[in-house]
């Protein structure tokens, strides 16, 4: 209340409702002495009203038209220049939301409403929303940072805060993810920026790991080498493609009833989970079959005789 005081002071205020209730003392007097002068000035007014009402009407049809004309022509101009898609969405939901702010000023302002002191009552109430929404706020300075240092961009695959899927939209207060199960959720940009993004996307390749428990007694180089051999898959790479490295194999963990194998090797990001479980699917499959057995917890219980 304080904000729009100090913006429209209470004398311009009272002076506004003593004019309404001048000119409604007066329409009232007329009405009284001469009803027919009164209702013609009535009907004048009411189709001035009407006129004004049609303008922005017509106004606004117009501008929702351009402004999805505007929307086309941008996405068209980014996707013929290549601009990242990210940037693209940004900039689109920005402006499309900067036009309809516009929109809305022009279209009161057909309606005869002082439009600066509009302009003022919504500076004022700006600041008073602004503070009230301070997390939009954040969110929208979320976004900037997010377009600025390009953490991840529309396409990616990224894990944050909580969820895992692929960006398909970016607006400018909060992130679109499609998870795996095709649920979209959208996440906050203040938080998003907040937070650790974990990008799968960025690097072309990714480095597969199994672990494997076998029980005591296995000849660890054995299994080493039958692990090596299972690796043998036209979709792994080698340290031929820069980045990566040949498979391999160790012994990497002594457990009370186990000992674990690691195999690990390099694929390109989208073979990742075809290679990782077909390669599972083998292990357990082939294994066995070369005699080597998967753990069980086991007790060891030693009787002492009785002396």
């Amino acid at each position: 209340m304080g904000i729009l005081q100090a913006v429209i002071p209470p004398e311009i205020v009272q002076e506004r409702m003593d004019s309404v209730k001048r000119a409604a003392d007066n329409f009232t007097e007329t009405l009284v002495t001469n009803p027919g002068a009164a209702m013609q000035q009535l009907m004048h007014d009411a189709i001035q009203f009407g006129l004004k009402v049609l303008a922005a009407l017509a106004i606004y049809v117009i501008g929702a038209w351009l402004i999805r004309r505007v929307k086309k022509l941008l996405q068209r101009s980014f996707t013929r220049k290549g601009t990242d898609r990210t940037i693209a969405s940004f900039v689109t939901s920005f402006t499309s939301v900067s036009l309809t702010l516009l929109l809305v000023v022009l279209t009161i302002g057909a309606l005869g409403v002082n439009t600066t002191s509009l302009a003022a009552l919504l500076a004022a109430g700006g600041m008073a929303i602004g503070m009230a929404l301070s997390g939009t706020v954040q969110n929208f300075a979320g976004g900037l940072m997010l377009l600025a240092f390009k953490p991840f961009k529309v396409g990616d695959f990224i894990e944050a805060q909580g969820y895992s899927g692929t960006v398909t939209d970016m607006s400018i207060v909060s992130t679109r993810l499609t998870l795996p199960d095709n649920r979209s959720v959208s996440l906050p940009n203040g938080a998003l920026s907040n937070g650790t993004i974990n990008n799968f996307t960025r690097n072309l390749i990714r480095r597969v790991e199994w672990t494997v428990a076998m029980e005591y007694g296995t000849d660890a180089e054995a299994c080493e080498a039958m692990l090596l051999s299972l690796a043998d898959d036209p979709r792994i790479l080698d340290s031929k493609t820069p980045g990566a490295a040949d498979p391999f194999t160790a012994l990497s963990a002594l457990n009370e009833s186990s000992v674990v194998f690691i195999l690990r090797a390099w694929v390109k990001n989208e073979d990742y989970w075809g290679v990782y479980f077909s390669i599972n699917n083998r292990i357990y499959q082939e294994l066995p079959k070369a005699g080597f057995r998967f753990p069980y917890p086991q007790l060891d219980i030693h009787i002492s005789p009785k002396s």
